[in-house]
């Protein structure tokens, strides 16, 4: 009797304690377990890809370009864009639980998102060949397409965290 009465009340504060670790709802929140670290690889990518495009753009905006060093963020630009398509594995989004701007739409919507991928290799390919001509004008013009291609990526498949 006395070891039915200790299980009874052991299981009873067990039972309390896990009811604890809802959110502040009380609701209890799907855990994902460890974040795969594909997201963490993504997030560096893109946010590289970020930082190579602000290369570009300072270096049109500063009157007098320094085209090799436009060319070497195009060439890593392009070779970044051409890794993402193994940055995105199933099972990797938001409503897995993890941390990432990573819409469901990306798996919802393989072709499209497969499509979007493709312009951007496509583009920044191209922003290759234009840096290495060395004309300013060329590389300002190719700039809103490789831009066009991130937004267009960005409104469907990223979270707008803004």
């Amino acid at each position: 009797m006395n070891r039915m009465i200790v299980t009874s009340l052991t299981a009873a504060t067990l039972l309390t304690g896990l009811s604890a670790c809802g959110d502040e709802a009380g609701e209890e929140t799907a855990s994902a377990g460890p974040e795969p670290a594909v997201i963490d690889e993504r997030q560096d990518n893109l946010e590289a890809v970020s930082d190579s495009f602000k290369v570009i753009r300072t270096q049109l905006e500063s009157g007098s370009p320094d085209f090799a060093a436009i060319e070497t963020a195009a060439v890593d630009i392009n070779e970044r864009a051409e890794a993402m398509e193994n940055h995105f594995p199933e099972g990797t989004g938001r409503d897995q639980g993890y941390d990432t701007e990573a819409l469901p739409t990306v798996w919802e919507r393989p072709d499209e998102f497969a499509a979007a991928h493709q312009k951007l290799v496509e583009e920044s390919a191209e922003m290759v060949t234009i840096a290495s001509g060395g004309d300013a004008a060329a590389v300002g013009a190719q700039v809103k397409e490789l831009g066009g291609s991130c937004k267009n990526c960005h409104d469907d498949f990223r979270l707008d965290d803004d």
